[in-house]
């Protein structure tokens, strides 16, 4: 008998980034060069490829990735900082 797979839950998230106008904002230089990273199916791997994209602009101060939690905004019932009504 072969044992049942369990598919892990999908938690998207997206990274992306760019110049920002001013470091103590987050409003954007210009939107047609923001940088999509891409879409990752859990927050490890997308902290994995912010991270990555971080340290390459590292001399760049103006630059700035950001993760965004697709998935509060599809299904707010997968934000687990939410306190949960008893």
């Amino acid at each position: 008998m072969a044992k049942k797979e369990t598919k892990k839950q999908q938690l998207l998230h997206l990274v992306f980034g760019g110049e920002l106008d001013d470091v103590t904002k987050v409003t954007f230089k210009d939107l047609a060069k923001l940088d999509v990273v891409g879409f990752f199916p859990d927050y490890a791997s997308a902290h994995k490829a912010w991270l990555g994209k971080a340290r390459e602009t590292i001399d760049n101060a103006q630059m700035r990735y950001f993760i965004v939690h697709l998935h509060r905004l599809l299904d707010p019932a997968t934000d687990t900082t939410k306190k949960k009504k008893r």
